[in-house]
């Protein structure tokens, strides 16, 4: 089943789907090892600066290999795109779903730009999801004036012909320095105003039971990373200091445990497996 089909049905039977970003083959063991414990579906996402890092055509191949081995259901996405150009090299290798990131300049120029990827993914059936509104970055303070509007959502969707859109609702990239408050009924009002795929970024952090309450009013799509990199790290952290181990072997896989734990007990959230307070 192709991304956009899977968030279509997830979002009309009030479900979704954890997004986790991952780094190296270490983190994207584990969220895949976690996923398969738990039969769970995932999309992996890979930032810009991680294609950088590892390289399109091999973080695509291992992404994609990794989900076989692993028996998992999964999509592999390009988060936060920032042109047209990286777009399409990541469906050229093979991607099955991008995100182009245009929120920060006007609604004019981010429908032209949004529209453009659009009409590029069509030819690989290729999910697309952008963003509305403004989801504060590592350090910026997100405020009240640009969350995402019922109506400007709609128009913003018809105007593009996307998939999914990544909404401005109270969430943030990064941690948080205060326990976020979501804004839920706006999000209610934003998914009875379009039928395209709700996405949440910025979950680290944000209390399970909003996590919950945003999925049964609309959000399909959720998106992990800085909770990921934080528990890879600071197991890997713990575990080095006073160690003479020199065998990454031997080292790293207690921090992909870590992120196991980490995926695992955010999949049972999602899923509804656990009773949130």
């Amino acid at each position: 089943m192709r991304l956009q089909e899977k968030l279509s049905v997830f979002s009309k039977e009030g479900k979704a789907i954890l997004a986790t970003n991952f780094y190296n083959f270490e983190t994207l063991s584990g969220v895949l090892i976690a996923a398969s414990q738990k039969k769970q579906p995932l999309i992996l996402q890979l930032s810009e600066s991680s294609v950088q890092y590892l390289g399109l055509e091999i973080a695509a191949n291992m992404a994609r290999s990794a989900l076989r081995s692993f028996g998992v259901e999964g999509w592999v996405h390009l988060d936060h795109g920032s042109s047209i150009d990286i777009a399409h090299r990541c469906l050229d290798a093979g991607f099955d779903s991008v995100m182009i990131d245009a929120s920060e300049k006007s609604f004019e120029e981010n429908v032209k730009i949004t529209s453009q990827v659009v009409k590029i993914a069509k030819s690989y059936n290729a999910n697309v999801e952008a963003e509305l509104g403004y989801v504060a970055k590592l350090g910026q303070v997100q405020k009240v004036s640009q969350y995402t509007q019922p109506e400007e959502a709609k128009r913003f969707a018809d105007a593009t012909g996307i998939n999914a859109l990544a909404i401005a609702i109270g969430s943030a990239h990064g941690f948080y320095k205060e326990t976020p408050q979501l804004q839920l009924d706006l999000l209610s009002s934003i998914h009875a105003a379009t039928s395209v795929a709700l996405v949440l970024h910025g979950s680290s952090g944000i209390p399970d039971d909003q996590l919950r309450d945003a999925i049964q009013r609309g959000i399909s799509k959720v998106n992990l990373a800085t909770e990921t990199k934080n528990t890879f790290m600071k197991m890997l952290q713990k575990v080095l200091r006073d160690n003479e181990e020199i065998d990454l072997r031997k080292v790293f896989p207690q921090a992909t445990d870590a992120v196991v734990k980490l995926i695992a007990d955010k999949l049972d959230v999602i899923s509804g497996e656990t009773v949130v307070a």
